[in-house]
């Protein structure tokens, strides 16, 4: 792990009373007095590696943090409870702001991440001055619902730890590092993460923080069970992508929080991950043809999961938050790797008030 930290970044071993997480640190010049806190929430199949450019780009009077989730990274692997939805990940969070003693910070979720810093937000007291959602699951959770986040079926058949590929869960597991089969983490990385024909200099340690995640039912992808309902199976109650199913997780209540957060929105236009026609959606696969015995949009629609987020976004305004969103057009999945420069405009804007909504 150390070789794949970037120089002006350390490392930390933080005990908890929740995990032994590793934290990331880019000090501010004024280690005492920083001028902001910003703590960083990477989302599922990666790590903290992921935030070291933006880190690095914020003022120097800004402390940044960036924490691995519990069997990421260099984090300790222990169990995911899924019946709690992301609520193992958010009090793990929770659990390491309070570690570290922060009396104000500013959170930055990307993708599941955000879906953790909303659920932390509901049932844990921080001392958040703003929050960015980058690209973040839907309110409503992955997969199996309307556009209201109504449950398609009972049991959201179709959602959870068996839709993920077997392939790619086992070269995940064998540390494959080439781009020799489109399930492979490289050429998911390129084809999904980010916007296809996009490269960095840091590609291989993107990979490398992909390979950090420990597999297994208790934890990536998770347990599993049959259904009666398309595609024949339904959530688990262990590890990761369980906790998105929308039967344990729904964050829309964050509408209701009585000290509300500004929040920036932040999404890549091109995100084919979370998208109203994402392609990890086995709903849409099924109307692309590429999972059989599709049941038809009448029972079967596609999550319109930016739909989704919008809507409760517009909701939590309406009800005396603020909201902003910023639409990253050159971007897939990861607007902070394709799109560095505005990223950081944008976040700073949010964190410090100085400048934003740059083109």
């Amino acid at each position: 792990m150390v070789d794949h930290i970037l120089p002006g970044i350390v490392a930390h071993e933080l005990a908890t009373p929740r995990y032994t997480a590793q934290v990331l640190e880019r000090p501010a010049a004024d280690a005492g007095h920083p001028r902001a806190t910003v703590l960083f929430v990477h989302g599922n199949v990666s790590s903290s590696l992921f935030w070291q450019p933006t880190m690095l780009a914020l003022p120097a009077d800004v402390r940044a943090l960036a924490v691995d989730l519990r069997g990421f990274g260099g984090s300790e692997v222990r169990p995911v409870d899924a019946t709690r939805g992301l609520g193992d990940y958010a009090e793990d969070v929770a659990a390491v702001v309070d570690a570290l003693g922060l009396d104000e910070v500013h959170l930055v979720g990307w993708s599941m991440g955000g879906g953790v810093v909303m659920q932390a937000l509901i049932e844990h007291e921080l001392p958040v001055a703003s929050v960015t959602l980058v690209n973040p699951v839907s309110p409503y959770g992955f997969g199996a619902t309307d556009a209201e986040g109504r449950l398609l079926t009972p049991d959201a058949a179709g959602s959870g730890g068996g839709g993920a590929n077997p392939d790619f869960i086992a070269r995940l597991q064998g540390g494959d590092r080439t781009a020799d089969a489109p399930s492979s983490p490289r050429s998911v990385y390129l084809g999904t993460y980010v916007t296809p024909g996009f490269a960095s200099e840091h590609d291989d340690r993107w990979v490398e923080s992909m390979l950090t995640t420990a597999i297994g039912e208790d934890n990536y992808p998770g347990d599993a069970q049959p259904s009666e309902n398309w595609p024949g199976f339904a959530p688990g109650t262990r590890g990761v992508l369980n906790t998105m199913a929308p039967t344990v997780f729904d964050v829309s209540g964050i509408v209701d929080l009585e000290a509300k957060p500004p929040i920036l929105w932040i999404r890549g236009a091109n995100d084919v991950i979370v998208s109203d026609t994402s392609l990890f959606d086995l709903n849409h696969l099924g109307a692309l043809g590429v999972i059989p015995g599709w049941p038809g949009a009448d029972v079967a629609p596609a999550q319109p999961m930016v739909a989704q987020t919008r809507a409760v976004l517009e909701a939590y305004a309406e009800r005396g938050g603020t909201c902003r969103e910023a639409v990253f057009a050159a971007s897939g999945h990861s607007p902070l790797l394709e799109e560095p420069e505005r990223f950081v405009a944008e976040l700073v804007a949010q964190v410090l008030g100085e400048g934003g909504d740059a083109a």
